[in-house]
C-alpha cells in the first residue's frame, strides 16, 4: 500500500505545486522518489514527529495541502494533541498518514502494534478517518485526499499487500464498496483484512457478501441502512481494538437509525465484531501470528443463519 500511496501522491503533485511531503526520518526506499523529483515540496523533519504535525499546521496555513508520513503509532499516538489542537480544530488541509497498521510491524513489538489510534481518531472532530483495503483503495484514498478541503488519516498497510478490486476506484467520501454478492449474511472489513476476508467467503464456498469500509469516519448511512434491511446477519472485521473501533462504529450507525425511526426492530440483523480485546501482547511475531493470536479470523459457523 506504501508504493501506491507515494506513487499517487507523484502524480498528485505534478498536477498541484500545493502538495507538501514531511517524513520523521524514514521511508527513505518509499519517499525517496517523491523527494528527488519535488526537492522544494519535501521535508525530512528528523525524529520530531509532534514538531512534524506542528509544521504541517503551518504549511496549511500558508495554502499547501500536507502530508505528514510516519509508522503506525508515531504520527498518531504521539501527536494526538497537535492533531487535536493544531490540525483539526482549524479544519486545516493536512493528511496524516502511518504506514504499518495494526500488527504490519509485528515483529518490532507492542511499541509497533498500532491498534488503537482509529478509534482515538475517529472522535475528533473535522477529521476523516480512513483505513484502504488494497493498492488500488490506496491510489484512490490519495487522489481523494489531495482534492478534500480538510484533515484526513489514511492508515496504510506496510507493502506487498494484494490488490482485491479488479478495476481502478473512484472514491468519495464515506463510499463503501461491494467486493462479492451474496445473502443472508454481509462481512463488513476495513483496512488489510479485506483480502482475508475475501478469501475465507471464497475458499469456503460461503454465499455471504463482502463488503469493503475504506471510511470509518463519517460512514455512508445510507448505503449501511440498506445493509441493515437486507441481510439478517452482519460480520465486522478489523485489524483494531474492538473497543471504540470500526465494528462499534457500525453498532452506533445501527442504534442511531433505530433511535431515528430510520430502521426498524422488525428487521434489525445480529451483529458479530471480530477484532482485538482490550489488552495487549507483549510478544514479537509475524502480523499473521499476532492476527491469530488475537483472534481476527472468521469461523464458519458465524455464517450459520
Amino acid at each position: 500500500m506504501r508504493t501506491s500511496f507515494i506513487n499517487q501522491l507523484i502524480e498528485e503533485a505534478s498536477k498541484s505545486p500545493r502538495i507538501f511531503l514531511l517524513v520523521g526520518d524514514l521511508g527513505f526506499n518509499v519517499v525517496e522518489p517523491f523527494a528527488e523529483r519535488f526537492p522544494n515540496q519535501y521535508l525530512n523533519v528528523g525524529i520530531a514527529e509532534q514538531n512534524m504535525a506542528g509544521m504541517a499546521a503551518g504549511l496549511a496555513m500558508e495554502g499547501y495541502c500536507v502530508y505528514i508520513y510516519s509508522i503506525g503509532n508515531f504520527p498518531t499516538l504521539r501527536c494526538m494533541e497537535q492533531i487535536r489542537y493544531d490540525i483539526c480544530y482549524h479544519n486545516l488541509n493536512v493528511n496524516i498518514v502511518a504506514v504499518g497498521g495494526g500488527y504490519a510491524y509485528g515483529p518490532l513489538g507492542t511499541s509497533h502494534h498500532t491498534t488503537e489510534e482509529l478509534g482515538m481518531l475517529r472522535t475528533i472532530p473535522n477529521l476523516v478517518v480512513c483505513a484502504p483495503g488494497d493498492p488500488l483503495e490506496t491510489k484512490a484514498i490519495t487522489t481523494f485526499s489531495a482534492k478534500y478541503e480538510g484533515p484526513c488519516y489514511i492508515r496504510l498497510g506496510k507493502a506487498g499487500e494484494p490488490v482485491v478490486h479488479q478495476n481502478s476506484l473512484y472514491l468519495d467520501v464515506g463510499t463503501i464498496l461491494s467486493v462479492i454478492e451474496g445473502r443472508d449474511t454481509a462481512v463488513l472489513s476495513t483496512g488489510a483484512t479485506l483480502k482475508y476476508t475475501v478469501d475465507f467467503v471464497r475458499n469456503n464456498n460461503l454465499e455471504a457478501s463482502v463488503y469493503s469500509v475504506p471510511f470509518i469516519k463519517p460512514l455512508d448511512n445510507k448505503t449501511l441502512f440498506d445493509i441493515f434491511k437486507k441481510y439478517k446477519a452482519i460480520i465486522t472485521i478489523e485489524e483494531h481494538q474492538l473497543n471504540a473501533g470500526f465494528g462499534s462504529a457500525i453498532l452506533e450507525t445501527l442504534h442511531d437509525g433505530l433511535d431515528a425511526g430510520l430502521l426498524s426492530m422488525d428487521n434489525v440483523p445480529k451483529i458479530k465484531r471480530i477484532g482485538i480485546k482490550n489488552e495487549f501482547f507483549s510478544v514479537a511475531g509475524s502480523q499473521d501470528y499476532l492476527r491469530n493470536l488475537a483472534g481476527i479470523e472468521l469461523n464458519r459457523t458465524y455464517f450459520n443463519s
